[in-house]
């Protein structure tokens, strides 16, 4: 097979010129057969309005031919190459008594359980939450009514945190083993467009991604796995430091030699109790900010050159940056043409996050604007301290928005910090408050929406509010360090008509569940898996944790049954 790197072509192309200039590339002549398939697709948008996209293509020719065109390259970018498609090893020789039970079913607890059932292994998955379709009209109730279903919301329940969300399948995970391209391959089995396989930036879109969650639990049961929704597991029974088994609903005991804890990074219960149990885990740093609306049209323009890109579809974007206190501001979870999201798990608590559905065509970008934590930022020294301190933020959020998400222009946001800043040092200087914290004097100034000012594209209700002190003012300094910082970078990016709401506190697990070379945890059988075990970011890299472990316990165990070549159809 052959390789070809950095092919460009106008954004704006037909498939035709693509192959046009394939055959160009390697010298073709008219009517030569050839095959070729695209391996990797960016946008080079350094000289917008001009936009190009670049390549990378594989291509099969003869052998004869193949290597007559290698030698003549003559220094250009076109090389021989051999796919390595992914592996799963062979099994092992120890026995399993009972299926191995997975809990969780989000990106890393379904991939896990796809790979063991489809080689014999039956898992039972175990999920607090409902199926996709239930959960789906108990999010859109909470977010049209207020009421909180703690156990199924946007963070519990089939699919997990990820399907509320973008989609987004990138990830900087290094892969050698061919995971990476394994979970893309198996999206689209499921029914993701096969463009996922080569874009940059691939991603799924919330709406498509309910569906293909449904079937990847289909091909789980269609491969003699079962899942069970509502069951949640309440403990974890141990005899001389293994796991015998799992409790489900403070009632059921259900047997197991292996369990998987694929468990989500607000699994805050889950935590507690395996930390009861010594389990040796450890405080994890993270980040936590705001999210903030741009209008897409204004975005596009900085980004693509043009307000309205066409086929390009919304814009996306990245920044980073470094606060004065040495402290990381950056973007996450951008979702262009997006809304912001309700996505809280508990009662008088609340947090935010971001989604869009397939075509982003919202009319306002969105992503997190984040600032790294440290652990000397947490109330204590304590293993759990990480979700103590998340419970804080989310405490202000509520009690600012009373329970609804508080929301506020940049513009008042950064007038309102700055007078309460001046007033600190003030009372320092002279050991006198003459302004009470909560005078008008710093209530939300609610300035006058102007033309060029997005309105809010927000899923729950949301109401101004003061955000200044729901951050430390050390990280709230930082996010708006970073903000004015993104203003050189992406035009109107502190514009004072930006809208900030709050809290943005899940961006990751902060906890990590210590494991060994074996991939299991302190306690024989119980496998640490995926974001909320510390192990990974996203979709992507949870999925390829959830195959790491599925690989760990295939090198132990054997299978129940024999496995079989069978090509699974939605």
């Amino acid at each position: 097979m052959i390789r070809i790197q950095q092919l460009t072509l106008q954004a704006q192309h037909t498939e035709q010129e693509l192959e046009r200039q394939i055959r160009r590339e390697l010298r073709l002549a008219p009517g030569e057969p050839v095959s070729w398939e695209i391996r990797k697709r960016s946008l080079d948008a350094r000289k917008k309005p001009k936009l190009l996209y670049c390549y990378t293509i594989d291509v099969s020719v003869s052998e004869k031919r193949e290597q007559r065109i290698v030698s003549h390259a003559d220094g250009r970018q076109i090389v021989p190459v051999t796919e390595q498609p992914y592996c799963f090893p062979p099994a092992g020789t120890h026995k399993l008594e009972n299926p191995p039970v997975i809990i969780g079913t989000g990106p890393a607890g379904l991939f896990c359980g796809l790979l063991l059932a489809r080689h014999g292994y039956r898992p039972l998955l175990l999920e607090q939450g409902a199926d996709v379709d239930r959960r789906c009209r108990d999010v859109e109730t909470f977010w049209k009514s207020g009421r909180l279903d703690p156990r199924s919301n946007v963070q519990f329940g089939e699919g997990g945190a990820g399907t509320f969300s973008d989609g987004k399948l990138n990830t900087l995970v290094k892969d050698k083993d061919g995971r990476n391209r394994e979970v893309l391959r198996l999206f689209v089995e499921a029914g993701a467009d096969p463009s996922v396989l080569y874009d940059s930036r691939p991603h799924i879109g919330t709406d498509r991604l309910v569906k293909i969650v449904k079937n990847i639990r289909k091909q789980i049961e269609s491969y003699g796995g079962t899942v069970r929704f509502g069951a949640r597991v309440t403990d974890v029974t141990i005899k001389d430091n293994n796991i015998t088994g799992v409790i489900i609903n403070g009632a059921e005991h259900l047997p197991c030699q292996a369990a998987v804890l694929a468990i989500g990074h607000s699994a805050r219960d889950t935590f507690r109790m395996l930390y009861e149990h010594d389990l040796e885990m450890e405080a994890k740093e993270f980040a936590v900010g705001f999210r903030v609306e741009h209008r897409q049209e204004a975005i596009n323009l900085s980004q693509y050159g043009t307000a309205q890109p066409g086929a390009l579809g919304a814009a996306p974007y990245k920044v980073t940056a470094k606060a004065s206190d040495g402290r990381g501001v950056y973007s996450f979870c951008m979702c262009p043409g997006g809304y912001v999201v309700n996505a809280s798990s508990e009662e008088g608590r609340l947090a935010v996050n971001g989604m869009s559905y397939s075509g982003r065509q919202g009319d306002n970008a969105n992503s997190a604007i984040i600032v790294s934590v440290k652990k000397t930022d947490f109330p204590s020294e304590h293993p759990l301290a990480g979700i103590a301190f998340q419970r804080q933020l989310e405490e202000a959020a509520w009690q600012a928005g009373k329970g609804k998400i508080p929301l506020q222009r940049l513009g008042d946001f950064q007038d309102v910090f700055a007078r309460r800043t001046k007033e600190d040092v003030r009372q320092k200087q002279t050991g006198e408050c003459s302004i009470s914290c909560k005078s008008t004097e710093f209530s939300v100034l609610r300035s006058p929406k102007r033309e060029n000012h997005p309105s809010p594209c927000i899923k729950g209700a949301y109401v101004y509010a003061d955000l200044t002190e729901i951050l430390p003012k050390k990280i709230t300094a930082a996010f708006l360090e970073g903000m004015e910082q993104f203003s050189h970078k992406i035009k109107g990016f502190a514009d004072p008509g930006t809208l900030v709401s709050a809290v943005e506190s899940r961006t990751s697990s902060p906890v990590r569940i210590l494991r060994g070379e074996t991939m299991q945890s302190s306690v024989h059988g119980l496998y640490p898996c995926g974001e909320g075990a510390g192990y990974a970011g996203g979709i992507t890299s949870a999925a390829m944790d959830g195959m790491r472990i599925a690989e760990a316990i295939r090198r132990h165990y054997m299978p129940f049954t024999e496995e079989k070549e069978r090509k699974w159809k939605p």
